[in-house]
């Protein structure tokens, strides 16, 4: 049987939080590079923001880090709902935005990447939030200003912990 966690769990359970700020598309991108290097098969990350928050840049440097190809276009899946890149790992970056019920969520079988064999970015995760598994590690971005997000990556699993840490390192 599966174990699911709600996002206000995620959230409110924490056992490592770590917030950053970045002053830049570059410097989002940056943050994203370091923790896809970290990043292995069967994480999940939950992105949690509103619109033009950096969730997509975010993305682009978690590519980056898992080994996609510089030149590739890293988009957000609002209509394909799921975009898969290779890399050391394969990476399925998903977009649940769209979506209108659960329902319609597992009917369209992404719940099945989440234990699949790659890693898992889900953008607009707070919509869904009880599909996510228990070692999630949440990312939410918030706008400052135009240049400027406050990016707080958090979580209660002991990889979500390790994962922290490890970002925290120089």
């Amino acid at each position: 049987m599966r174990t699911f966690t709600t996002l206000y769990e995620v959230c409110h359970l924490k056992i490592g939080a770590l917030t950053i700020t970045t002053a830049s598309q570059a410097e989002t991108i940056q943050l994203g590079r370091k923790l896809g290097a970290l990043l292995k098969e069967g994480d999940v990350v939950a992105l949690v923001g509103e619109l033009g928050s950096g969730k997509t840049w975010l993305t682009k440097g978690i590519a980056l880090g898992l080994g996609v190809r510089p030149d590739t276009v890293i988009t957000s899946p609002s209509f394909a709902l799921v975009n898969e890149y290779e890399g050391r790992v394969t990476l399925f970056h998903m977009d649940v935005y769209r979506l209108e019920s659960l329902s319609e969520l597992l009917s369209a079988g992404l719940e099945e990447y989440l234990y699949s064999q790659g890693v898992v970015v889900l953008e607009w995760a707070d919509r869904w939030p009880e599909i996510l598994t228990e070692q999630t590690l949440t990312v939410e971005l918030r706008i400052i200003n135009d240049h400027r997000r406050q990016i707080t990556l958090s979580g209660r699993h002991s990889r979500v912990r390790e994962l922290i840490e490890a970002i925290k390192k120089p």
